[in-house]
């Protein structure tokens, strides 16, 4: 097939290199980051880099919290959502990446999973002796954090001016968090609702997805990234029609033919668990051809590493109207749907 072979070939917004989350998972923070730094430059014209792990470790925080007062009926995984970060950056704030790495004693790349291992375990063991005790458990979910990923800094250094976190994200960055929507599209709950997500990683229980109908869904993203808007997405990528070393993503007919694509597919493999909540990436660009729009992804996994296009797939306008279920977006790109919205 004539596939897309270089990033080079999109119309596409600025956006910092893409960088590897390792063995961790944390493509929601990776992706999320990105893309608010890619509004960052849209809106104020600034380029930054800002840390993921900063993010990561007051989202454990905050996910320990939650367990400890449900009494372990809460998912306490490495997954989230992108659009968790307006909690998190407004009670926290958020530091540029050379401020915290999470990465101790010269590591190579980020490895969570002893990290993690441990945290389940004694979250587990709380849960099994009837121990929930508070402070206590977030002291010790610290200590966890501390050791493997660092302790996050309460002050940070910018343009020698001593702030901290919370200071950087409203006095700096100056962006807000509550600009910003994410758009759903699932036959099974009612459209131009504010619905929740049925997925693990929305462990808060969000209910602020816009849910909309399918050609809706692609209509947003179509417009959107013609107009200088990169968004969030998230969906399934263990896929027959995905493969890392061409780069790209899309349905096979042995699946379904391009023109029966519908909500009907769609909702099907929802509920039928053969379309998952796998993996976040960043869309920053397009490229129009033989009729149908590819996407530009970028992406902190480790399969896209495996072309040319260190950090870059390529998906087909299809695949996303099959298998990506949500994404972020600034709510300007989507204020006439939002119209429809009580």
């Amino acid at each position: 097939m004539d596939l897309p072979a270089s990033k080079d070939q999109f119309t596409f917004q600025w956006h910092n290199d893409p960088i590897s989350q390792g063995y961790t998972g944390t493509c929601w923070s990776f992706c999320t980051t990105s893309f608010f730094e890619s509004e960052i430059y849209r809106l104020t014209g600034k380029k930054v880099k800002l840390s993921e792990m900063f993010t990561v470790y007051w989202e454990y925080i905050e996910k320990a919290k939650r367990y400890v007062r449900e009494r372990g009926d809460s998912e306490f995984s490495e997954g989230s959502m992108g659009n968790h970060f307006p909690v998190i950056w407004k009670k926290y704030g958020i530091v540029p990446a050379e401020s915290y790495t999470g990465m101790l004693d010269s590591i190579p790349f980020h490895d969570h999973q002893n990290m993690y291992k441990e945290m389940m375990a004694y979250l587990k063991n709380c849960r099994e002796i009837n121990f929930w005790n508070e402070p206590a458990i977030l002291d010790n979910i610290k200590a966890i954090l501390d050791y493997y990923i660092g302790e996050p800094p309460a002050t940070i250094q910018v343009d020698g001016k001593k702030m901290s976190p919370l200071e950087y994200y409203k006095k700096v960055l100056k962006i807000n968090a509550d600009d910003y929507v994410d758009i759903l599209s699932l036959k099974e709950k009612p459209y131009y609702e504010k619905v929740e997500y049925p997925v693990p990683d929305n462990w808060w229980h969000s209910e602020e997805y816009y849910n909309v109908p399918l050609d809706e869904f692609m209509q947003i993203i179509k417009k959107a990234i013609r107009d200088g808007y990169t968004m969030v997405i998230g969906g399934d990528v263990s896929e027959a029609g995905y493969n890392s070393f061409k780069e790209v993503a899309m349905i096979p007919t042995f699946d379904i033919p391009s023109e029966y694509i519908n909500e009907d597919a769609r909702q099907f493999r929802f509920s039928n668990k053969t379309t998952t909540d796998d993996h976040g990436i960043h869309v920053v660009g397009y490229l129009e051809k033989d009729g149908a729009d590819w996407y530009l992804i970028k992406d902190s996994g480790s399969g896209s590493r495996n072309g040319p296009n260190k950090g870059y797939y390529f998906y087909h306008e299809d695949y996303i109207k099959l298998k990506m279920m949500d994404f972020t977006i600034h709510k300007d790109a989507a204020k006439e749907i939002l119209t429809k919205f009580k």
